[in-house]
């Protein structure tokens, strides 16, 4: 068959951006009947992270550097990396992208990129292609940064301590929203870190895209949608694989050792700890998330990295062991699939929050960064499917607090009945006829009418 088109796919390399944006690529890649191929532009240590080796023909994946010094053994921070990496840019993806054009012999005809990399737009107006950006967190945080200069006025006409409970009233669907629910990088005094430049660049160029990608689904936020709507030429929310599992995720030992261990626990009993691969908790959080695990014995599994664990009070981990489990990593989606996991402790992530409603587990969320406040705000005043810690630190009280509210019978069947309609709409836009269907189909037509040359 006749290759159509060379897609050009852009990524930034941390794993909730990359590994999303290849979840897309690989369903497009399924549809596309191999007549349009995917070259997938990554570092080689994000690389090695989501791809599997189970791919499919029609994707190539390409390293492109990550800015760290030849020759050296980099041991700086996720942040300094990412500086490191956005340094390199965009004269690594361009490397990469001649590599890819020359070995299939085709140009490539259309740019499909993380929005955080704003330079795409330029780098598709010369090559005179279509820019499709892919933005990976939650449609309000999209929102409020599409707001930022509304944001930044606003906020020279009230006082610092006016933050805390100043509504975002002014934005569509933000009524519940505080100003001190904004991801940092949208407030003034960091916009002058790198992410936040990135970002602020992001803002200008979006409304230049051909189409912005999110993976959502409409129904869970008609009033933001609309407005994101009316700033794009083509604004499409396409739900990607959070109600079945992407079929090159392969299982290993240490993943059925927790999914063994889970089937043995009683229905909705056990507590899911994850805070995502970027932020951990303070060392005074843990002691007191892991004292009020071990004093009330709730059964955990807690997914928790090797060099976290000396944080923990000594003696837990053998104090615990009969009703706990502490892994490295945990294969997340079939963990909430599991009818043993009652409640979900989270970072508030955009792909943990999809996860948490599509398998109906209310979730407690202590946010860390970037989105993670924002959406745990709507978890809990808007969507009413899980609470906020109290304060946003982990404390003893908040957490048996917390606890208590989702494992009891009166608000907790509230949560989970907000959490099955939201099921049920997300399941909706993925039939025939939903919202999410279409949308898929009007990208792929987006990207089979670009022509390689």
């Amino acid at each position: 068959m006749a290759i159509h088109a060379h897609i050009g796919v852009l990524a930034f390399p941390v794993v909730s951006h990359a590994a999303p944006l290849l979840t897309l690529v690989r369903q497009l890649a399924a549809a596309s009947s191999s007549d349009i191929i995917f070259s997938f532009f990554n570092t080689e240590k994000s690389n090695c992270a989501i791809f599997s080796g189970q791919e499919f023909d029609n994707i190539k994946a390409y390293d492109v550097w990550d800015g760290t010094p030849e020759g050296e053994a980099f041991s700086g921070s996720h942040f300094e990396a990412m500086q490191l990496f956005v340094d390199a840019t965009p004269g690594n993806f361009e490397k990469a992208m001649k590599e890819a054009e020359s070995e299939s012999g085709l140009k490539i005809s259309c740019l499909l990129t993380d929005a955080f990399l704003w330079f795409a737009c330029d780098m598709a107006e010369e090559r005179r292609v279509p820019w499709v950006a892919f933005w990976a967190a939650s449609p309000s945080s999209l929102s409020a940064h599409m707001c930022t200069d509304q944001i930044w006025s606003m906020m020279r006409s009230i006082g610092a301590a006016e933050r805390e409970e100043k509504t975002l009233s002014f934005l569509p669907g933000m009524s519940s929203v505080r100003f001190s629910d904004l991801p940092g990088e949208i407030l003034p005094e960091n916009s002058e870190s790198p992410l936040a430049i990135m970002i602020y660049k992001m803002v200008q160029k979006l409304p230049k895209s051909t189409a912005v990608v999110i993976n959502s689904f409409e129904e869970i936020y008609t009033l933001i949608k609309n407005d994101l709507k009316s700033k794009f030429q083509n604004f499409l929310d396409i739900q990607l694989s959070i109600l079945s599992e992407d079929p090159s995720i392969v299982s290993g030992d240490s993943d059925q050792e927790c999914l063994s261990w889970l089937e043995k626990q009683r229905h909705a009993s056990v507590v899911y700890i994850s805070f995502g691969t970027v932020a951990e908790a303070q060392p005074e959080e843990l002691a007191a998330l892991a004292e009020v695990l071990e004093t009330g014995e709730f059964p955990f599994l807690w997914s928790m990295r090797d060099n976290a664990k000396k944080l923990l009070p000594e003696g837990f981990l053998n104090r615990t062991s009969k009703f706990g489990m502490i892994v490295s990593w945990a294969p997340q989606l079939k963990v909430l699939e599991n009818p043993s996991v009652g409640v979900h402790m989270t970072h508030g992530g955009w792909n943990s929050v999809l996860e948490s409603i599509s398998c109906e587990v209310p979730m407690i969320c202590k946010p860390f960064l970037a989105d993670q406040r924002l959406n745990s705000r709507m978890v809990e005043l808007v969507w009413k499917i899980g609470v906020r810690i109290e304060g946003g630190v982990i404390t003893k009280n908040g957490t048996i607090e917390a606890l208590h509210y989702i494992m009891s019978n009166e608000t907790g069947k509230a949560i989970r009945e907000n959490l099955n309609k939201l099921k049920q709409k997300a399941e909706n836009a993925v039939k025939l006829d939903g919202s999410s269907t279409k949308n898929f189909k009007a990208l792929l037509e987006l990207l089979k009418s670009s022509r390689g040359v």
